[in-house]
Order: structure tokens, then sequence, then C-alpha cells
């Protein structure tokens, strides 16, 4: 289908001009190419496009500082920011500057033909007011280039002018909180207190003390009146970790304080009143719990307004080289060291694995790698047994013999020893012949056939090598 309407595209690369400029003419749109921002603006003065697509790297005036001047001018233009960069920080700070959406390179074309039609669709819908860029943040944000966790950055670019609840679905060790952090960080609310509180690691007694504090002498060891989370979060957000953990009367509670806004302390008389936004994480399945009817159906509803799913790390192995440099980074500064490097194979090694603890194992294991790796660079042979055992497991090795030998040459050359193929090419003849004959029933000639030896050679190969087989 074809439409009509006048796209710019603004880009310092000609070859995404042109991909780009072919693909929308032949949908029917008028194209307009630009090497960089400041001509932009110059035409804009005389006239505007119905949509603009820009990348946001580019020499002098990048996309985000032109898409604030856009905003600031020309408040009704959908802008498309493309970038080959995926960071949050760009994600937010393109949503947050007013941004149509935001397309990460390599891009498919038809993706991109599409959300510029949807852009011209939706020309008058826009923002009207320009909004500021996302603030610098003074902690680690989420790393992720993976297409499964540019949907993440989406969610939170989207969600980054709402106060309104969200529930993050993803298994133990993916990052929920960092997530829940980041919405925080980019909401209205990012001034105000980030409380967290993990329902899996309070005894189910002290939960309610927990969330809503307690009078003194509200119960024995009450020696003093206490704030409990929800005042603590007062004006900012409580994040509520392991929903699917908390207790039956616990969840009639919390769904008082969502409907009413206020609460009694345990023990207490007088309501207390609180504005707070509720960001709810869980790894099970709520819906199950509620058919089940361990978790209240009405608080399912009030939590999953929004839901955000984070994907296991085996859904995003391309992240693994990435996450594990910047862990053994950090871990090298902890310790006041220099940092540990992964050997090309170690790190397709660990992109093989299987992960069951997600990101938090990957990032444990390159503690222990800062710790325990005898060289500065990281060998596969430096890895935890544990790991070794688990590749095993998940059927890796069977396409990997060839980086097991390797680990093994590494081993022996690094211990000292000296002609080491006097050990290897005796070990691997008697396998491989140990292996065809078992294929053949002890058959030497057909054994022979699939080695691609004589028969003769395969009786001396046997003979030299000593090896217990039947005769035919």
């Amino acid at each position: 289908m074809t439409m009509s309407g006048n796209v710019w595209i603004v880009d310092d690369d000609r070859s995404i001009r042109w991909v780009l400029e072919r693909a929308l003419s032949q949908s029917g749109f008028s194209i307009t190419t630009f090497e960089g921002a400041n001509e932009v603006l110059g035409q804009l003065a005389k006239t505007q496009p119905d949509a603009i697509i820009s990348d946001i790297r580019m020499p002098g005036m990048d996309g985000l500082e032109l898409l604030e001047r856009i905003q600031a001018d020309y408040a009704g233009i959908p802008i498309i920011i493309m970038t080959a960069h995926s960071d949050l920080d760009s994600a937010v700070s393109s949503y947050q500057g007013g941004a149509f959406e935001y397309l990460p390179k390599p891009f498919d074309v038809d993706d991109a033909v599409a959300l510029v039609k949807r852009a011209v669709e939706h020309a008058y819908e826009q923002r009207k007011e320009a909004a500021p860029l996302a603030p610098e943040l003074d902690t680690a944000e989420i790393i992720g280039e993976a297409p499964a966790m540019q949907e993440v950055f989406r969610a939170i670019g989207r969600l980054s002018h709402s106060n309104i609840t969200v529930l993050i679905n993803g298994e133990s060790g993916t990052g929920k909180e960092l997530v829940a952090h980041a919405l925080h960080k980019h909401s209205p609310r990012a001034k105000q207190s980030f409380i967290p509180l993990n329902m899996a690691a309070i005894p189910k007694d002290l939960i309610e003390s927990e969330l809503f504090g307690h009078e003194k002498g509200a119960f024995t060891g009450a020696a003093a009146a206490r704030r409990g989370r929800f005042e603590q979060a007062d004006g900012g957000t409580l994040f509520l970790d392991e929903i699917g953990d908390m207790p039956a009367e616990t969840q009639t509670r919390l769904l008082r304080v969502l409907a009413d806004g206020e609460f009694y302390r345990v023990g207490g008389h007088t309501p207390v009143k609180v504005d707070v936004r509720i960001i709810a994480a869980t790894h099970q399945n709520l819906e199950s719990l509620v058919e089940s009817g361990r978790f209240r159906e009405d608080l399912f509803h009030r939590l999953n307004v929004i839901r955000i799913h984070i994907p296991k790390l085996a859904e995003r192995r391309e992240d693994i080289p990435k996450l594990a440099r910047y862990f053994l980074t950090r871990s090298a500064e902890e310790l006041s060291v220099e940092p540990k490097v992964l050997r090309p194979e170690t790190e397709h090694y660990m992109c093989n694995l299987a992960w069951p603890g997600n990101v938090r194992q990957l990032e444990n294991i390159c503690r222990w790698l800062t710790v325990m790796a005898s060289g500065r660079e990281v060998l596969v042979s430096d890895m935890p047994p544990e790991l070794v055992e688990q590749q095993g497991e998940a059927g890796v090795t069977t396409s990997n013999w060839e980086q097991a030998l390797k680990n093994w040459a590494d081993q022996q050359l690094a211990s000292g020893r000296q002609h080491i193929l006097d050990t290897a090419v005796p070990a691997f003849e008697r396998i491989m012949i140990e292996t065809a004959l078992k294929h053949t029933a002890g058959r030497r000639r057909d054994a022979a056939e699939l080695l691609g030896w004589g028969r003769n050679t395969l009786t001396r190969k046997i003979k030299e090598l000593n090896l217990q087989v039947d005769d035919d």
C-alpha cells in the first residue's frame, strides 16, 4: 500500500540515506535527504515535512540536539531516531525529547517503512511541547544490544513521562530491580525516593510491619514507632520484588492502599495518606497463581496495567561479551587490580553456556575470575569447574572438541610439558579407531573405510597402539 507525505532523512552515512530514500520513494513518499542537522534547521525555516527520520550520531550537531531544537519550534513533526549505539540512555533521551519512535541499527527496511507510515498517519497527534533530555545517571545503566532488550528500552522510554503501575516479569537474576530503578530514574518522580522491598526475603509475619510500619508496642519487640516502606516512598516509587510471594492477608491490605491511597500502621488507629507509584516484579506466572487461588485476581489486575518482560540471558547471548567486560572492569575497580581480559575463544565459550542464573550468575563468575584467573588473559581453562560441567550437561561440547583440545594443549604447555604430540596423536587415533569399530560391530574392513585408511594401515595402528579389539 502506498501513501503520500513529505519525509526528510538525516544521516551522514550515504548508504543509509540511499536505502531509505529508495524504499520510502517506492512506498509513495516524497523524500528529501540531508547529511547533517544544520542543513535541516535551515530548511525548516522555509518548509516543514510530515515526518523526519534522523541518525543520532552525526558530525556537528547530533540527532538528540536536532530533536530538541525541532520540538521547541516545530513540535507537531514526528521524529524517528536511528542509532547504532543501542544503549538505554539513547532510547530514553529519544522519548523524553519527544521522539515518535526509536529505531536501532541494523534495521529491517520494511520495519522502517512501516514506522514512517505510522509517523505520517499520526503527524498531528505528536507531543506538543518540548521535554528535557534524560539526566546523566550516576549509576550503571542496563547493558543490552539484543533485540529482546530493545523492547525493554522502548518500554522505559515510553513510560518516562508516566506514573503508571508497572509489572516486570523475568527469571531470577535477569535484572528486574535494575529495570525498576531505570523506570524510576526516568520518571517525573526521579528526585524522590526509590524504595525496594523483596517479599521473598522477609519473614511472613514481618511483611505488614515492613510495608506499613508499626506503632510503639504493636507487637513484642516493637519498642518504638516505625515508618514502613510505603511512608518512606511517599512521593516516589515503591518496588515490590517477588510479589508472588506476598501472603494473602497482605495482598488484601495492599489492594486497599492502591484503591484508597491510605493505610493504617500495624497497631495504629490513624490513617496515613501516601502518594506512591508501584512497580512490582516476579519470576512466577501470576496468572497461574490467580487460577490456583494463591494470588488475588483483583490485585493482579491492579498491578498488571503495563507489563515489561525481561529476557533471560540465554535469549540475549550477543550481550554476554559486553556484559562480561563491564563486570570484569567493575570487579577490578573494587579490588584495585588490573582488569582481566577474555580471550576470543573464552568469549565464544561463555556465549554458548546455559546461564540458568542469568546476568547475576555472569556477574558472580566475573568476580570469581578477577580473583582466581592466573594471568591477565582469561583462558577457557580458567573457568570454574561447575561451568565446565554445566556446559557438558547442556550438550554444547559436542561441536566444540577442537576448543577442548586447544585448552588441553594450553594447559600442558603452561605447565612446562614438551613433546605433547606424543600424547595427543595416539589418544586421538585410539578414540577414532575404537569409535569406528563400534559403528561397524568390530569389522575392520568397514572401519578402515569409515576412517579413510586401507585395511593394512588400520591393522598396523591397532598393533602400534596395543588396542584390545576382537578379530573379525
